[in-house]
């Protein structure tokens, strides 16, 4: 079969009780995991039609790509609203709680507003209808609120490829992004990564113009050949240019004005991603949208994107947290951890635990160096049914075998029993890195784990 092939009908996926808004919320998505990942916009489509269609009231910046896409939402999210526009942003997955998905002038809608939301969604949902997944439940959600919030612009991430994602709706977006394409998700877009650009190069729209990242040759050639079939107008911005540590430049496409902004998000990647969401503000600068180069300076300043190269502590260690739940996105993390100071090429304690759908040899490859110690623990799956986390004998048996020079590998049961011992038996200066995926990022991240944590 076709990753993509059309699905069977399946019944109605929500109960028939009104939902109500102080019910848990994960008590009502959760359920509709069952459901899987279906790609295809049948299903959205006539739920919009249901509700009304609130996406053709909602203005858009569409964002695909396989790494990146988050932060750059992030970017342009804050910018809008320091420039003063009522801004919706849509991303996924969540680390903590479903309200983060959709926010409202950089706030997460809140969970009575998310129940409303949902209950709304729920009676839009007819009986002879195949029923809506997950994610398009979700989406709808989001769609409602931004034109029932009446706000200027929305910034939405693709949830799964691009073509055939729910998000993929709007006919119109005032702008599309693609940061970047590598190999992940095949199963669902395909072997190649020819493949996955079709997949993604799926949300150009006719004369829409597109923001392009860098991308290896075969996955360029498509998304150019496709935008120049649209006649959409393409921007390839370059990266901003570090000059000085958490500053960067960037030099405009139309007049090549330099603009300084400081820029909170670590990693050399960011120089990229940063540059994309300021290439697209000028494409709205261009058409009439008033961005101010303060508004620029003052929102990239207080762009926030958790869970993404971020620093706490945790017994009196410091601890960097990153999904880097692909190889592109471990290659990142390698690099932004071989440029610390205070690493000076030291063996790394690297915390990990992946899903069972990962490239997982490519993954270890890219993170792991001799002498580094690997603790692997389990990713929690229950409130993710479909999901199986990657088993921890198989990833130590493998990761031993790409990098036998390593001087530990553990398992352990769960995360916190790895942290405890990793930083029981690092000293201070030692680096420990959580990563593989942001589920269990989003695992260390929960309030009923904070009294876990120092």
């Amino acid at each position: 079969m076709s990753p993509l092939s059309p699905l069977s009908p399946l019944s109605p996926s929500f109960p028939d009780s009104p939902i109500s808004p102080s019910l848990d919320i994960d008590s009502v998505i959760q359920p509709l995991q069952r459901f899987g990942v279906h790609l295809g916009l049948d299903r959205i489509v006539n739920l919009l039609a249901n509700l009304g269609n609130p996406h053709h009231q909602v203005p858009i910046i569409h964002v695909a790509g396989t790494n990146g896409k988050g932060s750059v939402c992030a970017y342009l999210s804050s910018v809008l609203t320091e420039a003063g526009y009522r801004t919706g942003r849509y991303t996924s997955p969540h680390l903590v709680d479903w309200t983060e998905r959709i926010c409202l002038n950089e706030q997460p809608i809140s969970s009575e507003e998310l129940s409303q939301l949902l209950e709304e969604v729920q009676a839009a949902i007819r009986a002879d209808e195949e029923s809506a997944t997950q994610f398009e439940v979700i989406t709808a959600a989001a769609w409602l609120y931004f034109a029932q919030q009446q706000v200027d612009v929305a910034v939405v991430e693709v949830g799964l490829g691009g073509r055939l994602d729910a998000t993929n709706v709007c006919l119109e977006p005032l702008v599309t992004i693609i940061t970047s394409i590598s190999r992940e998700h095949w199963q669902q877009l395909g072997p190649t990564v020819a493949d996955i650009a079709r997949e993604k190069a799926g949300i150009l729209k006719p004369g829409c113009p597109v923001v392009v990242g860098g991308l290896p040759p075969d996955a360029e050639e498509v998304v150019r050949s496709r935008a120049l079939e649209l006649k959409c107008p393409i921007f390839t911005p370059q990266p901003a240019r570090e000059i000085a540590s958490g500053w960067a430049e960037y030099q405009t496409i139309q007049n090549s004005k330099l603009i300084k902004y400081q820029l909170p998000l670590a990693g050399q990647i960011q120089l990229t991603n940063s540059a994309l969401a300021l290439a697209a503000l000028e494409i709205l600068q261009q058409q009439g949208w008033q961005i101010s180069e303060e508004a620029i300076t003052n929102g990239m300043a207080k762009t926030k994107w958790p869970g993404r190269m971020q620093w706490t502590t945790w017994n009196n260690h410091k601890l960097l947290l990153d999904g880097a739940h692909n190889t592109a996105a471990a290659q990142v993390l390698r690099q932004y951890v071989d440029s610390l100071d205070a690493v000076n090429h030291k063996p790394v304690n690297w915390v990990m635990g992946m899903f069972s759908d990962k490239d997982h040899a490519d993954i270890f490859a890219a993170l792991l160096r001799p002498g580094d110690r690997l603790f692997l623990v389990p990713i929690p799956v229950e409130s993710w049914p479909g999901r199986t986390s990657a088993d921890l004998d198989y990833l130590a048996n493998l990761a031993y075998s790409l990098c036998p020079e390593l001087s530990d590998r553990q398992i352990h049961p769960d995360l916190f029993t790895a942290l405890e011992t990793a930083t029981s038996t690092a000293t201070t200066d030692d680096l420990i890195v959580l990563c593989g995926s942001l589920y269990l990022v989003g695992d260390f991240l929960s309030p009923t784990n904070i009294i876990r944590k120092s």
